[in-house]
C-alpha cells in the first residue's frame, strides 16, 4: 500500500523551515521600542504608550499588489512588490491621520521556495521601515494546486493608531481650501489588468523592452514600487497649525475623482487643475501605446498624483515649505468650493 506524506502531495516542511529560518531578521529590523519581544509564540505584541493619547482610535486596512504580481513574474523580479504591500496599506491608514503602528503579511505560493520567500518578506521589511510600522508577524501558506508553476499572491493588514481629537474624516473641508498634490512613483499598484492589456497583448512588449522615451525597461518602468507617504504627511500634521489639515486621500484604483469624493461633506466641490502637475511620460506612453480615452486614464490611475492634502488656505505656505525637505515634488493642484458633491477635472 501506497504511504502519502506531506512532501509527496506537494508541501515540503523541510523547505518551509528553511524560508522561516530567514524571515526573523527582517522582522526585526523593523520593530521599535513598542514591540514586545516573545521567544516564540503565535501572536505579536505591541505596547501603546497610553500617556500620547487622550482617547486612542485603532484605524486599519487591508490590501494586496494586484495583478502587477505577473509583472514581477515575467521579470523575475520580486525585490520590490513587498514594498508596495506595505505601501498600499499604510497610506490608507494615514487618511484618517493615523500614525501606523504594526503590519502583518500573508503569502501564498504553489510550492516551497526559500529563496523567493525571503525575498518578497525583505522587500515587506524594506517597506516597514519607510512606513515606520512593525512587522510583527504573517503567515506564509503553501497550496499546491491552487497556484500555478511560479504563481503566489500577497496580503497585507495594517493596524495604526489616531488621538480621537485628532482624527480627520474630511468633514472640515470647506470652500476656500487648497488641495495639494503629491507626486506619484508611476502606476503604483493600479490599473494592471490594462496595463498587462496594452503593453504585453496589444502591443507584444516583453518585461526586457527597452522604451526609449522612458529612459529604460518595460519592467523596470512597471513595476517602480508605490510610494509610502507617512513621513511626509506625518511631518505636516505635526508641524501644521492646529485644525488646518482637513482632508488626506491616498489616490488609488478610481483615480482623483473617486478617492477624493469619497471624504468630501455634502454641497462641497474639489476642482482640479489637471495641467498643474509635470506628469510622468509613462502615462503619456501607455495612453498613446493603448489608444486609451484621456477620461480612462483618470478614471483607473493615479495620473502622477499619489496622495492629497486638502489644506486651509493660511497654512497653504507653511505645509508646502514642509514637503520640499522630501526628495519628490508637490503642487497646488485644486481648490475647494461650493456645489454638488464631487470633484471635477479642469483641463485649461
Amino acid at each position: 500500500m501506497t504511504s502519502f506524506t506531506y512532501q509527496s502531495a506537494g508541501v515540503d516542511l523541510g523547505l518551509y523551515n528553511q524560508a522561516m529560518e530567514r524571515l526573523p531578521a527582517l522582522m526585526k529590523r523593523t520593530h521599535t521600542p513598542r514591540v514586545i519581544e516573545l521567544a516564540d509564540g503565535f501572536a505579536g505584541l505591541l505596547r501603546l504608550d497610553a500617556g500620547r493619547y487622550s482617547d486612542p482610535v485603532l484605524a486599519s486596512g487591508t490590501d494586496g499588489v494586484g495583478t502587477k504580481l505577473k509583472v514581477a513574474i515575467h521579470a523575475k523580479k520580486f525585490d520590490t512588490v513587498g514594498i508596495d504591500l506595505v505601501a498600499m496599506c499604510v497610506n490608507d491608514v494615514l487618511c484618517v491621520g493615523a500614525e501606523p503602528l504594526f503590519f502583518l503579511d500573508y503569502l501564498a505560493l504553489g510550492k516551497d521556495d526559500p529563496d523567493l520567500i525571503a525575498t518578497l518578506v525583505a522587500g515587506v521589511s524594506a517597506g516597514c521601515v519607510e512606513g515606520q510600522s512593525a512587522l510583527l508577524g504573517g503567515e506564509t501558506a503553501i497550496m499546491p494546486d491552487m497556484y500555478a508553476a511560479g504563481d503566489f499572491d500577497m496580503a497585507g493588514f495594517s493596524v495604526g493608531v489616531v488621538d480621537r481629537p485628532k482624527l480627520i474624516d474630511g468633514k472640515a473641508v470647506r470652500p476656500g481650501d487648497v488641495v495639494i498634490g503629491l507626486a506619484s512613483t508611476g502606476f503604483h499598484s493600479n490599473g494592471y489588468s490594462l496595463v498587462r492589456k496594452v503593453v504585453f497583448d496589444h502591443a507584444q512588449l516583453t518585461v526586457d523592452s527597452h522604451v526609449a522615451e522612458l529612459g529604460q525597461t518595460v519592467g523596470d518602468a512597471l513595476l517602480a514600487p508605490t510610494r509610502i507617504y507617512v513621513k511626509p504627511v506625518h511631518d505636516v500634521l505635526k508641524s501644521a497649525p492646529a485644525g488646518s489639515i482637513h482632508g488626506l486621500c491616498h489616490i488609488t484604483g478610481g483615480g482623483l475623482e473617486e478617492n477624493i469624493e469619497r471624504i468630501l461633506p455634502d454641497n462641497v466641490q474639489v476642482r482640479i487643475d489637471t495641467s498643474a502637475w509635470q506628469r510622468l511620460p509613462l502615462f503619456d506612453w501607455l495612453q498613446r501605446l493603448g489608444n486609451v480615452e484621456r477620461s480612462e486614464m483618470f478614471h483607473v490611475f493615479n495620473m502622477g498624483i499619489g496622495f492629497t492634502i486638502i489644506v486651509a488656505p493660511e497654512a497653504v505656505a507653511a505645509v508646502r515649505e514642509r514637503l520640499t525637505a522630501f526628495p519628490f515634488a508637490s503642487w497646488i493642484i485644486g481648490e475647494v468650493v461650493a456645489g454638488p458633491r464631487g470633484v471635477e477635472l479642469l483641463t485649461p
